[in-house]
């Protein structure tokens, strides 16, 4: 990893700039700008039955007002799924990742199962380990080899090192059985090919540090430096929301607030 730091600012499209979005940009910005960085800008649209072009143009509107300006182009992470796939098939070829035959009604009566026992309910593919002359003709989903003994530490610059046992871990689904990749796959895939060196967000991502770095260390990346802020709450300790009055941040600039 270069000595040149690159943050980025990764929010989903499914409704207005929220103000605790708006923070978390702001945060990424200051670092970046401050020590000769750049910040780039993705903008996370997977959700296709969510994600709006209007969404978007509100996210990057709103940064405009901000001042926030972010270096090259707009990254579309759903533009990006063939190369997330190609990570997950790499895994696959190398080992990393295997493919899972179990159906929705197999998982759900190991977890019940484990439930009465009193055991974890994390699912243990049996296909993990299986013979690939023994697949099956039918539907899979491609899971990584989660680690299942030790710990995974995440050394945060906020929230200091933060450890999680490998047996909480389960083998994450990489690409679902219509060949689609999931979120986790995506980020880490699109974090690394941008060249990220810290990934400044919301501590509400922090568990999913540990799932990422998976990924991470199964393909040989150096893992970035993280830094899990605390977010913004509302009179009542709970995370803020439209509830409390929280507005998109045109409204604030409508309002006539200075940027």
């Amino acid at each position: 990893m270069t000595d040149a730091v690159v943050t980025r600012f990764a929010p989903s499209p499914t409704g207005y700039l929220h103000i605790g979005g708006a923070r978390t940009a702001l945060f990424n910005w200051l670092y970046a700008r401050g020590r000769g960085g750049k910040f780039l800008l993705r903008i996370e649209d997977t959700d296709r039955a969510r994600s709006t072009p209007e969404a978007t143009q509100a996210i990057l509107d709103g940064m405009a007002w901000l001042g926030l300006d972010h270096d090259g182009e707009v990254i579309s992470q759903f533009d990006r799924a063939p190369r997330h796939a190609e990570v997950a098939h790499q895994l696959l070829a190398e080992g990393k990742a295997y493919k899972c035959f179990a159906s929705q009604d197999e998982i759900q009566a190991f977890r019940d199962a484990a439930r009465a026992e009193g055991r974890s309910t994390l699912y243990q593919s049996p296909w993990r380990d299986a013979d690939p002359a023994s697949h099956p003709d039918a539907p899979y989903v491609v899971r990584i080899k989660a680690p299942r003994d030790g710990a995974t530490t995440i050394r945060d610059e906020v929230q200091g090192d933060v450890t999680i046992r490998n047996d909480q871990l389960d083998d994450m689904v990489l690409l679902r059985s219509d060949g689609t990749p999931v979120y986790m796959l995506a980020v880490a895939v699109d974090d690394h090919d941008m060249g990220v060196t810290h990934v400044i967000r919301g501590d509400d991502h922090l568990n999913n540090a540990a799932r990422q770095m998976m990924i991470y260390e199964a393909m040989g990346w150096p893992l970035p430096t993280y830094a899990h802020i605390p977010l913004i709450h509302g009179p009542d300790g709970k995370k803020l929301s439209k509830r409390h009055g929280a507005l998109g941040v045109e409204e604030y600039r409508d309002m006539g607030y200075p940027a």
